[in-house]
C-alpha cells in the first residue's frame, strides 16, 4: 500500500478516520527551512467542523503535535512527522455496514483488495479525515514558496447550481480575505448566502450536495514544470484526485476549449510593465506544460458527500441478497468549504516539489 507523493519534496500520509491519529511525515526539507508552527495550526482550524452550522458534528480538536524534525522552528534536516489525535470516534455505525457496502464509498473496492480484516470505520483510510496531513505538508510547502514571492489561494467556485460571482483581476490576498470571512468559503457575500441556503436544504432532505473549488497561484516563475509527465497540470492533477471526493479538473478554460476557436483561446502575448503576459489567461498559466508567469488558474470538481440518511440500494456481501441502508452517524452535507483548505495545500505541495525538481528552490 503506497500513500505518498512527490520526487524531491516527498509527503507520506498515516493512520485511519477512527484509529488513534492521522498524520504526515515530509522528506525533502533543507536544513533550516522555517516551519510557522503557528500557520500550521491555523489551517488545520480551516479543515476542522467546529463552529460550522452546515458541517458534520464530529468534534475534534486538531491540535498539532510535531514528533520530530524541528529543532527552534526549523527543519534539522531530516525527516518532519506530525500528528494530530483522533479523540471522537465512534466505530458501532460502522460496525453495523459490515456486509452491505455504502454506494458511493470505496467499502465493495476495499473488501476485495484487502480482505474483511481492512478497518473501514468512518472509511479507514479512504476517508477526507487522511487530509490533515495534506494540509499539514502543504503549509509548510507554502512557507518555501512565499521565499519566493508565490502566493496559492483557493475559494468555493460553486456549489450545486449557485456559481460565485469572482473578479478576474482581484489580489489574490482579497480574495483570501474575502473568501475567509463566510463559512462556505465563497469570495462574495450574496453567492455565499444562497450556497448556505442549498447545503441548508440538501440537509433538511437527508442529502447532500457537491460543488467546485478554484485554485490560484500567483507569481509562478516562467519555465516551472516539465514537458509531458511531469507537467505542471500532470503533477497538479495528480495532487488533486488524490483529495477524496474529488472527481474532476481543468485548468484554465477547461473544457470551454472544446467550443472555441484558437482565434478565442489562443491567448496573446503583450509587454506589461517591462515583463511578458497574455492579455487573457485561457491557458491557466501553463503553456507545454510549463508555467508562463501568468497566474495558475484550476478548478476541481467535489462530488456531493457519499454518506447520506436517505435509503440507498446495496447488496449483502454475505447473504448475496439485495439490501437496503440509511447511512447514519455525523457527516457534512457538503464537503466542498473543507475542502478549500485541503486543495490550496496541495497545490503548494506539488508547485514547490516542482520548484525542487527545476532548481527554482534550493
Amino acid at each position: 500500500m503506497t500513500m505518498e507523493f512527490g520526487r524531491r519534496l516527498r509527503m507520506k500520509v498515516y493512520g485511519s478516520s477512527h484509529g488513534p491519529e492521522v498524520g504526515v511525515t515530509v522528506d525533502g526539507l533543507p536544513a533550516g527551512t522555517p516551519v510557522e508552527v503557528g500557520m500550521v495550526q491555523a489551517a488545520l482550524d480551516r479543515r476542522r467542523p467546529v463552529g460550522r452550522r452546515l458541517a458534520t458534528r464530529r468534534q475534534e480538536e486538531d491540535r498539532l503535535v510535531v514528533d520530530r524534525g524541528l529543532v527552534g522552528g526549523r527543519s534539522d534536516g531530516s525527516t518532519f512527522q506530525a500528528h494530530v489525535a483522533n479523540t471522537d470516534t465512534r466505530r458501532e455505525p460502522y460496525d453495523q455496514l459490515l456486509d452491505t457496502p455504502r454506494p458511493g464509498h470505496a467499502d465493495y473496492p476495499a473488501r476485495v483488495r484487502y480482505g474483511l480484516d481492512a478497518d473501514l470505520s468512518g472509511g479507514g483510510i479512504f476517508s477526507g479525515r487522511m487530509t490533515v496531513g495534506l494540509v499539514i505538508a502543504g503549509v509548510i510547502a507554502q512557507g518555501l514558496l512565499a521565499r519566493k514571492g508565490v502566493e496559492v489561494v483557493a475559494f468555493t467556485r460553486s456549489v450545486g447550481s449557485v456559481d460565485a460571482d469572482v473578479p478576474e483581476e482581484i489580489e489574490l490576498g482579497e480574495l483570501a480575505r474575502r473568501s475567509r470571512s463566510n463559512e462556505v468559503g465563497a469570495p462574495d457575500a450574496g453567492s455565499a448566502e444562497r450556497m448556505e441556503q442549498v447545503i441548508s436544504e440538501a440537509r433538511r432532505a437527508g442529502d447532500s450536495v457537491g460543488g467546485i473549488v478554484e485554485v490560484r497561484a500567483a507569481g509562478v516563475p516562467v519555465g516551472l514544470g516539465e514537458p509531458f509527465f511531469d507537467s505542471v497540470e500532470s503533477v497538479l492533477a495528480h495532487a488533486y484526485f488524490s483529495v477524496p471526493a474529488v472527481k474532476g479538473v481543468e485548468f484554465g478554460a477547461g473544457f470551454r476549449a472544446a467550443r472555441m476557436r484558437g482565434s478565442e483561446d489562443n491567448d496573446p502575448f503583450v509587454l506589461r510593465d517591462g515583463r511578458i503576459r497574455t492579455t487573457t489567461n485561457h491557458a491557466g498559466g501553463i503553456l507545454g506544460g510549463l508555467a508562463t508567469g501568468m497566474p495558475i488558474v484550476a478548478r476541481i470538481s467535489v462530488k456531493p458527500t457519499s454518506s447520506i440518511a436517505l435509503r440507498q440500494r446495496t447488496v449483502n456481501l454475505r447473504t448475496g441478497e439485495s439490501a437496503e441502508i440509511a447511512v447514519t452517524g455525523r457527516h457534512d452535507p457538503c464537503i466542498v468549504p473543507r475542502a478549500v483548505v485541503v486543495l490550496e495545500a496541495v497545490t503548494a505541495f506539488a508547485l514547490a516539489d516542482l520548484a525542487f525538481e527545476g532548481g527554482f528552490l534550493p
